[in-house]
């Protein structure tokens, strides 16, 4: 419906709000934030390989919550 809803001038001005709200100088720590928060969020999504005898424990796990709960 929208097509390219946004074009390299929209990103431009998005941009210059941005160095406008933050300042120059306090731009490289943002974006190194931003890339630590998104580093740490990317290893919590990560499925975890279950155990080898998980598979075969029918016995709910005590030190997991109840997802009922």
């Amino acid at each position: 419906m929208f097509g390219n809803a946004f074009g390299w001038p929209h990103l431009l001005i998005i941009l210059v709000i941005v160095v406008l709200l933050f300042g120059a100088p306090k731009l490289p720590a943002l974006a190194r934030s931003i890339a630590q928060s998104m580093k740490i969020f990317r290893s919590e999504i990560k499925p975890e390989s279950p155990a080898p005898d998980a598979s075969t424990d029918s016995t709910p796990d005590a030190s997991k919550p109840d997802p009922k709960s």
